[in-house]
């Protein structure tokens, strides 16, 4: 008789078994696949499991990982930039012969500190920061202007242009010392002579610069009343 079949009781005795343990597979897959994270979307990243950060936020905290002087590296960086975003408004202004001359400095020292601080870190094999852009210009940095400022500043003529600019840009020097005070105030920050050296400038440099402008804006004479 084929149930006395030694093969065919062998089977049956096994099929309960492997059919309990297919069962519990594909349990355990369906679960993972119901919890694992969503696709990110475009302009995103995977942060960590579970977690979306675009990239703004990404920047952000990528910045905020770094050791100090390379933090201070890429944000100056990225303030030198909004710097020459607004020095390159002076121009087609027609500007008087002293704000004309005061955003040329700015210009070519600003640029120059830029070329020296990627360079820095490329010799250090550090990232470089992201290409000046809107995330980058918003993000939170002392005396960095609000797409509100910089909107003003571009609809501006004549005096009120002058004026704004010398305000703004007071307001924008005045940030970066701030920034320079907290990197030296670092525990272990800018001990390299190099990084030392660009700091020292800067904070000379926009002292001057303050100075030249305060003076300039005295000259002006009291804002006119609305």
């Amino acid at each position: 008789m084929i149930e006395n079949c030694p093969t065919l009781r062998a089977l049956r005795a096994v099929t309960p078994v492997f059919l309990a343990l297919a069962a519990a597979c594909q349990a355990t897959t369906q679960a993972e696949v119901a919890q694992a994270p969503a696709a990110a979307s475009p302009g995103e990243i995977q942060h960590a499991p579970g977690m979306v950060m675009d990239t703004a936020r990404r920047d952000t905290a990528m910045a905020h990982q770094m050791d100090p002087d390379v933090r201070f590296m890429h944000h100056m960086t990225m303030h030198h930039a909004q710097a020459l975003a607004m020095t390159s408004l002076v121009p087609s202004r027609n500007p008087s012969r002293g704000l004309g001359l005061l955003a040329e400095r700015i210009t070519v020292s600003q640029r120059d500190e830029i070329a020296l601080m990627r360079r820095w870190l490329e010799r250090r094999a550090k990232p470089l920061p992201p290409p000046p852009g809107e995330h980058s210009m918003n993000m939170a940095m002392p005396g960095m202007l609000t797409d509100a400022d910089m909107a003003r500043l571009r609809a501006a003529t004549g005096s009120e242009f002058e004026r704004l600019f010398l305000e703004l840009m007071i307001k924008h020097h005045e940030g970066a010392l701030t920034m320079v005070a907290e990197l030296l105030g670092s525990q272990g920050a800018a001990q390299d002579s190099e990084l030392y050296a660009l700091i020292s400038d800067i904070d000379a440099d926009q002292r001057a610069e303050i100075a030249r402008m305060q003076s300039m804006l005295r000259a002006l004479g009291p804002s006119p009343t609305p």
